[in-house]
This record gives structure tokens, C-alpha cells and sequence, in this order.
């Protein structure tokens, strides 16, 4: 009987223990669970810490290489405008050295037309040979010449009857075009339009003509004179500045419509020129305008 009961006690006891063991390893599982929760989230904070400082960097060298690439673009186009302007210099001694050797060309041609004139003209000084032969026949209105001296040659005409080369009297007109001696200009570039009207400048004439008026404030006949570059000159290399000037002139004469032709076919015939380019700036506030 005695074993009996402490076998029961045994019994009891091993019941009422078993519930708190239970427990104890619950609560032991759900702490290690915890602790190993709190581990991850310290990882994923270090993590994350790392990836901010990493895209901080990311971030950074993107600006640098932003800044760098800016100032490589700035520098390109700095070098771009500096050779566009070295070119622009070079064209412009170009057409400079272009405009001398046509000069010189038509001083040479005037030069070898008056040689012939020359030799054939006889020395004024030099007196009649009684054994030379019969004196020259007067032309009909003309006094015959006194006995015993020779005729003069007659006064050259056309090419030659400025008396001046071709260069110095294109010279000497764009000298009063650019002194502001607008009537001088007009007539000296005028004279040279009447005494070499085919050579390489007469087209730059007829347009400086119409410069020359423009400064006057004629503007009328700066218009003609800017026509008649486009009639008279199609194929000068001049036209775009003619057409843009004529658009000019009309807007100053208070004849948008006129303008608007003008400067249309100079942005679309010359669309790669300065004129062009200039005629699309003036176009576009025209047509900004109320009508």
C-alpha cells in the first residue's frame, strides 16, 4: 500500500511539472526568435546605411561627370566659334584679295586698251615736216589745224575717258560711301557702272549704290537700286544681301506685304546665309504683327 502511494505521488508530480516545462520552452523558443529578429533588422539597417552612403557616392561622381561633361561642351563651342570666326576673317581677306586682283585684272585691261592710243598719238611739241606727208582731214565741224603743227589725238572715250584706273575709281567711290558722302558714292559708283559695266565689281556697285541711298534715308531709290542688283546680276554672288535689303527698305517705306515677299525668298533661296538667316529673324517679327 505504502509503494502504491508514492508511486501516485510520483505520478501527480511528474503531471503538474510537465504544463510549466511546456512553457518554459515556448518562451525560450519565441525569446531565440526575437533575438534572431533583432538581429535581421540591425543587418537590414547596416544595409541600408551602406546603400545610402553608396548612392551618395553614385550620386556625386553623376554630378562630376555632369559638371565635366558641361565644361567639355563649353569648351567645344568655345573652339567651335573661334574657328567659325577665323574662318570668317580668312573669307573676308579672301573676297579682299579677290576684289585687288580684279582690280588689277581691269587695270591691266585699261592699261593695254590706251596703249595702242598712245603710240599712235603724235608728240604735240613735234612741228610739221614740209616733206612729210599731207596734214590729217579735219573731221566735218572741227577748224582745220594751223599750218606747221601737228593735231592732237582725240580724247579717248568709253573705258578710258575717266581718265583713272578702274580700281582707284571703285576705290575712290566706296571711300565716300564710307566717309558718309552719300551723293559723291552714288556718283562715283554710277560712273563706274557707265565706264566698265561688265566687269566683276559692277554688280558690288549697284549695290552700293542702293547702300548709299539707304543712308541718305532714300529709301525708295534704295529699293530700285536693290532691284536692280536682282535684275541686272542674277547670278551674283550678292543677291542675298540685295534681297534681305530690299526687305529692309519696303518695311521702311511702311510696305510690309512688300517686305514679307522679300525676306520669303531670301530664307527659302539662301537659306545657309547670314542674309537668310537675318530675312528669318525680320520674317518672324512681321509676322508677329497684328495685320
Amino acid at each position: 500500500m505504502r509503494s502504491t502511494g508514492i508511486m501516485l505521488a510520483a505520478l501527480l508530480l511528474v503531471g503538474a511539472t510537465s504544463p510549466l516545462g511546456a512553457a518554459n520552452r515556448e518562451h525560450e523558443q519565441l525569446m531565440a526568435d526575437i533575438r534572431m529578429l533583432q538581429e535581421q533588422n540591425q543587418r537590414l539597417q547596416q544595409a541600408l546605411v551602406s546603400l545610402a552612403d553608396t548612392l551618395k557616392t553614385v550620386t556625386a561622381r553623376l554630378d562630376e561627370q555632369g559638371a565635366a561633361a558641361r565644361k567639355g561642351f563649353a569648351d567645344q563651342k568655345l573652339v567651335v566659334d573661334s574657328v567659325a570666326g577665323d574662318l570668317r576673317v580668312l573669307r573676308e581677306k579672301l573676297d579682299e584679295t579677290n576684289v585687288r586682283l580684279t582690280s588689277l585684272s581691269q587695270d591691266v585691261d585699261g592699261v593695254r586698251d590706251m596703249l595702242p592710243k598712245l603710240a599712235a598719238q603724235p608728240s604735240p611739241l613735234t612741228s610739221a615736216d614740209p616733206g612729210a606727208a599731207p596734214a590729217q582731214t579735219a573731221s566735218p565741224g572741227t577748224a582745220p589745224a594751223p599750218a606747221g603743227v601737228t593735231p592732237l589725238a582725240p580724247v579717248p572715250t568709253g573705258a578710258n575717258a575717266t581718265g583713272t584706273t578702274p580700281r582707284r575709281l571703285y576705290e575712290t567711290a566706296y571711300a565716300d560711301y564710307t566717309a558718309g558722302q552719300w551723293s559723291l558714292a552714288v556718283q562715283g559708283f554710277e560712273t563706274y557702272l557707265k565706264t566698265y559695266p561688265k566687269s566683276d565689281l559692277a554688280d558690288d556697285a549697284q549695290y552700293y549704290i542702293g547702300e548709299s541711298y539707304s543712308g541718305d534715308s532714300r529709301f525708295r531709290e534704295a529699293a530700285a537700286a536693290y532691284e536692280r542688283v536682282i535684275s541686272d546680276y542674277p547670278q551674283s554672288d550678292i543677291l542675298p544681301e540685295a534681297y534681305y535689303k530690299v526687305g529692309i527698305t519696303y518695311e521702311r517705306l511702311g510696305q510690309p506685304d512688300r517686305a514679307r515677299t522679300s525676306y520669303e525668298y531670301a530664307v527659302k533661296a539662301f537659306p545657309d546665309t547670314d542674309a537668310g538667316r537675318l530675312a528669318k529673324q525680320r520674317l518672324d517679327g512681321l509676322n508677329r504683327r497684328p495685320r
